[in-house]
């Protein structure tokens, strides 16, 4: 009787997200607001569950908690968006040359579409919020990330154009997480740890491949589909072209820091 329940339940489910969640009108619509909701849940549960578990969080200013909470928002997509990325520019045949759908640069799923769109809604979510406690949780430079991102990514979400670079741009989300526990461990007074040496080692690694590296592979990918690229609208080769620049540019300043960083810090361990 209980299996037959649960497996009622579960085809019930398996309508409700086939018809509603992942249909092709409503995608748009339903991913963002997932996003955004997402968002808003993982805030409330990382404020709840740190004021129980971690005792140095309330001893925390409130701009510090809004930080850790926000931090929380950010790993929770980075982890997301890097796995479905890595996913779709290496494993899926989606964004495959042999592909049989047709044009690589115009290709797209149901499935890569809302991912985009949940990605939409974290980076209006995210955008907000450093905006309203500006710059507190980042300067200028996260207010022009965050909003190219979200330009570039909308626009491959609603068209359908340019989602395999979209993607490619969102696995250097890879290096989030890290950068994140970073700055946990700075807080929790572990600066001087071994935790924190080993951490700033490996950001600096997965930057130079997820940021450096793979733009690089990036750049290489849409000279040599330059045709494909060029039936997409003027809009979206502007998005193609510009923006992985832009962010590639940011990219190297960051990277810069991130070196001269841990070359201080080895400095000193020695």
């Amino acid at each position: 009787m209980i299996a037959m329940a649960m497996k009622s339940y579960q085809s019930h489910a398996e309508l409700l997200v086939k018809e509603y969640l992942l249909a092709d009108p409503l995608i748009p619509y339903t991913s963002i607001i997932g996003g955004i909701f997402a968002c808003k849940m993982v805030y409330d549960l990382t404020n709840l569950f740190s004021a129980v578990y971690f005792k140095s969080y309330s001893s925390l200013t409130k701009s510090q908690r809004i930080e850790w909470n926000n931090r929380a928002i950010s790993t929770f997509h980075a982890v997301f968006m890097a796995t479905m990325s890595l996913y779709f520019v290496f494993c899926s045949d989606l964004f495959s040359d042999q592909c049989p759908g047709g044009l690589v640069t115009l290709q797209s799923s149901a499935l890569s579409t809302f991912a985009l769109g949940v990605s939409v809604g974290y980076f209006i979510s995210d955008l907000g919020m450093i905006i309203w406690f500006y710059p507190s949780l980042g300067g200028m430079e996260y207010v022009i990330h965050h909003f190219l991102s979200m330009i570039s990514v909308a626009y491959s979400m609603l068209t359908g154009e340019g989602q395999l670079y979209a993607y490619m741009v969102l696995i250097s989300e890879t290096t989030t997480p890290g950068v994140n526990l970073r700055w946990y461990l700075d807080i929790a007074g572990m600066k001087r740890s071994k935790a924190y040496l080993v951490n700033g080692v490996v950001i600096f690694f997965a930057w130079f491949v997820a940021r450096i590296l793979l733009f690089i592979y990036l750049f290489y990918h849409v000279s040599l589909h330059q045709y494909q690229v060029k039936q997409m609208h003027a809009s979206g080769q502007l998005l193609a072209l510009v923006v992985p620049v832009v962010l590639s540019v940011m990219n190297m300043m960051w990277f810069w820091k991130i070196f001269k960083g841990m070359k201080k810090t080895l400095a000193k361990r020695h």
